[in-house]
């Protein structure tokens, strides 16, 4: 990303329209903590990027930032942002940033305007303990609290605001871009131009064949790196376009690392098989569990990140060791039969490795006829589920 702010940055949306890149530029600024920086969602004035950054800057400086930075390179991501022709001038307002440890719910979302259009970004699961609870409870329910505000966000930026509506997302930031657009009011649906999920969990097959995905599955725009793990989580329903990393496996998840070229992501025809391992593996693993068995192995792991009174997986890296032994404290008061319970499940996941362990060979003379252009992969068995048809 660094390096397109460097290239393209001097070139404004007028002189270069929006492309993909631009689009994991605006999925990484929704993780920048701008509380008290960008007004909220009832609040109608905005803010230039430029403006932000410098505000930002000084609360950096001062240690006065109301939430804690997510990524080391956030805060040069945005200084360099706000000096760029391409996004200083962009306006961003309706900024929400909502945990609650009550209803399991982490949501953060920003809008930016860079001209006749509107987009919206929503963030990704953050360091917050209770937002990795959310992404577990996607496995056992049809719908999580995030879902339902990003459908309400979306509908009152539509009346906020208007021309098109374009919306982004990365991690779990892409499934609530997809499930907003997919349940939003007719209304609003029709003024969404395109949707782009950036390596994001997937959805329960009801989702992937009700109405109102149909409707908008041309108009998503999906992308996963090559040794993709988050992306390839549940059903997915559409296309996705496998890009280049240039970290290893699950760190491939990381935005900053997702090479570019000028204007355009570095594409490949498909995923590794590291990723093809993880994917069958956890894929045969989740569909072997009942939706009450996910659900207390969810419920068993962060009990004990509770109990252990971690909040956030920052506290696991400034304060390793103190968090790690109430961990293990907490560990220790689990009842026999929720621990046997927990200890099958685990054992389930290591048979399902074991059955999937081929996947990780090479596979001589057989190709992928699935492949439709060079870095887009179609899924057979997923897109099947979605009932749309083949192009």
């Amino acid at each position: 990303m660094f390096d397109y702010l460097l290239w393209r940055g001097d070139l404004t949306f007028e002189h270069s329209p929006f492309n993909p890149v631009d689009n994991i530029i605006f999925s990484q600024l929704s993780y920048l903590p701008l509380d008290g920086i960008v007004p909220g969602l009832d609040d109608d004035r905005e803010i230039t990027v430029a403006r932000a950054a410098a505000i930002f800057a000084e609360r950096m400086a001062t240690n006065t930032l109301q939430s804690p930075v997510i990524f080391k390179d956030d805060p040069a991501f945005l200084e360099t942002l706000g000096r760029t022709s391409r996004f200083k001038n962009c306006l961003l307002h309706s900024y929400v940033n909502h945990v609650d440890t009550v209803l399991e719910k982490q949501f953060s979302a920003l809008c930016v305007n860079s001209g006749a259009s509107t987009f919206i970004t929503y963030r990704g699961t953050d360091a917050n303990v209770v937002g990795w609870k959310e992404d577990f409870n996607m496995s056992f329910s049809s719908v999580v609290p995030a879902q339902l505000e990003a459908v309400s966000y979306l509908e009152k930026i539509a009346i906020k605001t208007n021309g098109l509506l374009l919306i982004c997302g990365h991690s779990k930031g892409g499934n609530l871009a997809i499930y907003a657009a997919s349940s939003c009011t007719k209304k609003t649906r029709r003024r969404i131009a395109r949707i782009y999920s950036n390596d994001a969990p997937g959805f329960h097959r009801q989702f992937i064949q009700s109405d109102g995905f149909r409707k908008v599955r041309r108009r998503i725009h999906s992308f996963v790196p090559q040794s993709s793990v988050v992306g390839l989580l549940f059903e997915q329903g559409n296309d996705y376009t496998v890009i280049k990393s240039s970290q290893i496996g699950i760190f491939q998840h990381d935005l900053y690392s997702w090479e570019i070229t000028h204007n355009d992501m570095i594409r490949l025809d498909h995923v590794d098989r590291g990723s093809r391992f993880i994917d069958k593996t956890l894929s045969e693993w989740i569909n072997g569990l009942d939706s009450e068995h996910r659900r207390q192995f969810s419920d068993t792991l962060f009990g004990v990140l509770r109990k252990a009174q971690i909040k956030s997986f920052s506290e696991l890296g400034t304060d390793r060791m103190p968090a790690t032994i109430r961990m293990i404290q907490s560990l220790g008061n689990i009842d026999r039969t929720t621990g046997k319970n927990i200890r099958k499940m685990l054992t389930a996941l290591f048979k399902a490795a074991k059955n999937n362990i081929n996947t990780l060979l090479p596979q001589k003379n057989k190709r992928n006829r699935h492949l439709q252009s060079p870095g887009t992969k179609k899924n057979p068995s997923r897109y099947s589920a979605a009932g749309g048809e083949k192009k």
